[in-house]
């Protein structure tokens, strides 16, 4: 049973009351009681109308153990981007639902490589055509390419490295697309 679950009946709420109350849809009462982690705006909001501490409120989500040296793995399969353009996307997330490891950190490793395979391209076609406007010449445009190799790069052999040391990203998203 959720905490949410058994703080809202203690105070003899149904779900549409404590929705109502706390300005909130049903659904994510819902979902929440249904065992999906509590963030931000809504942990705030539950926590001020059920009078209870976030931390009370959060005691009873338990934490699923990662399977870190997978994570690693994961990460590490985007490097495939060298060879293949999308494979950096493909990979991570066949080998995350394959071996059913689909957290949050998985999550933002995709999101990571839809990002920059998203971004590549517009970064390239800047380059170039500041390369025809400023009369710089075309050596500039795989330089660039180069360049945002070796950065994509970087990124995920520091997150692999923070994986390893912390078990969390260091270079992650505000956001997931997953």
């Amino acid at each position: 049973m959720s905490q949410l679950l058994r703080y809202r009946k203690k105070l003899n709420l149904t779900q549409e009351q404590l929705a109502e109350k706390a300005n909130i849809s049903v659904r994510t009462i819902q979902r929440i009681e249904a065992g999906q982690e509590i963030k931000g705006h809504t942990l705030e909001v539950l926590s001020n109308v059920l009078e209870i501490s976030k931390e009370k409120l959060l005691a009873g989500v338990e934490q699923k153990e990662v399977n870190i040296r997978l994570i690693k793995l994961i990460n590490l399969s985007s490097l495939i981007l060298l060879i293949l353009p999308f494979g950096s996307i493909l990979l991570p997330v066949i080998i995350m639902y394959w071996k059913k490891e689909v957290n949050s950190i998985t999550k933002q490793i995709v999101t990571i490589q839809i990002m920059w395979t998203l971004l590549f391209p517009i970064i390239v076609m800047i380059a170039v055509f500041l390369s025809k406007w400023l009369s710089i010449g075309n050596q500039i445009v795989p330089i660039t390419m180069l360049f945002l190799l070796l950065v994509n790069v970087f990124i995920i052999v520091r997150n692999t490295a923070e994986i390893d040391k912390n078990q969390r990203l260091l270079i992650k998203l505000n956001f997931s697309i997953l």
